[in-house]
């Protein structure tokens, strides 16, 4: 059996997936940054994984962080890409292998650029399993 935050972010990457027109706009999703991707592009960073068990069972709760990571001279791309993330993710995740999702939620966006990198925008959600 897979670990929850590995189960979750599977669910998460086959959601995005699905949505054809944010895949037409990103390069690919990728665990981390990659070397050579072509911009724009979503990487997921490792997230946090908190017990949130009870008496009778075993439960995890999930921070599950992506960036979409793009090298335009504005930010309009960015914010169209960020707002397919959210729009892709808004009715929730499917129960993963193994677990049962009990609550999935959307915590905060934001977007961070130096003179020197690429747009960086952050999406952050949170989620609570329980073994199923």
């Amino acid at each position: 059996m897979s670990s929850a935050l590995e189960a979750v972010q599977q669910q998460l990457v086959a959601q995005l997936d699905g949505n054809g027109a944010l895949m037409d706009l990103v390069s690919g999703i990728f665990d981390g940054p990659p070397p050579r991707a072509a911009f724009p592009y979503i990487a997921l960073a490792t997230g946090a994984s908190l017990d949130w068990s009870h008496k009778s069972g075993t439960g995890r709760e999930l921070s599950l962080a992506l960036t979409i990571h793009d090298d335009g001279e504005t930010a309009a791309r960015l914010h169209r890409v960020m707002a397919l993330v959210e729009q892709a993710l808004e009715p929730g995740l499917d129960d993963p292998a193994g677990w049962q999702i009990v609550t999935f939620d959307f915590r905060r966006t934001r977007i961070l650029r130096s003179a020197v990198s690429p747009w960086n925008g952050l999406i952050e959600y949170r989620t609570r399993v329980l073994r199923a």
